[in-house]
């Protein structure tokens, strides 16, 4: 499949075929992210399931231990 960079306003732009679109899992005014990676333009959906491994290195690779935070003792009709 092929596609034309064309004029759009002062940018230019691409019309995706809805095959492409829907093949890709992507919907009219999904905000997606666009990079270029060895020379290729990318564009990937923006809200993806990350992995574990990718949450974790996002927070410096550190996912606990974490330390128990004392709230104090009950007050009121609390039960502990």
């Amino acid at each position: 499949m092929t596609a034309q960079i064309t004029k759009w306003g002062n940018s230019q732009g691409v019309r995706l075929p809805k095959k492409v679109l829907e093949l890709a899992d992507m919907h009219m005014n999904e905000e997606v992210d666009v990079f270029v990676e060895n020379g290729r333009i990318i564009l990937e959906k923006m809200n993806r399931h990350q992995t574990l491994e990718e949450r974790a290195a996002a927070y410096g690779g550190k996912l606990g231990p974490y330390e128990e935070y004392d709230w104090g003792e009950a007050v009121g009709r609390e039960v502990w």
